[in-house]
């Protein structure tokens, strides 16, 4: 079965380490989205009425922008 999910990225944060800092990665927390007015919003708010996610990225070809919203689609991964 698969779920979609409304979340609106809400920071983005960036962190340095290693020798001299020269290594970087950002990390996203994205929160879910609810408008009573909106009635897209009204059907995900059924699924998701409320949650969090944070994640860390490294590759610099993927990038979230704060205050956009984004679909998350989970599925269920097959045991390997």
């Amino acid at each position: 079965m698969a779920v979609r999910a409304k979340f609106r990225c809400t920071f983005e944060t960036h962190k340095k380490w290693g020798p001299e800092e020269t290594q970087a990665t950002r990390s996203y927390e994205f929160m879910a989205v609810y408008d009573p007015e909106t009635p897209e919003d009204q059907r995900y708010a059924k699924a998701t009425p409320s949650g969090s996610l944070t994640i860390q990225v490294d590759n610099p070809a993927v990038t979230f922008e704060p205050g956009k919203t984004y679909y998350l689609d989970f599925t269920s991964a097959e045991a390997s």
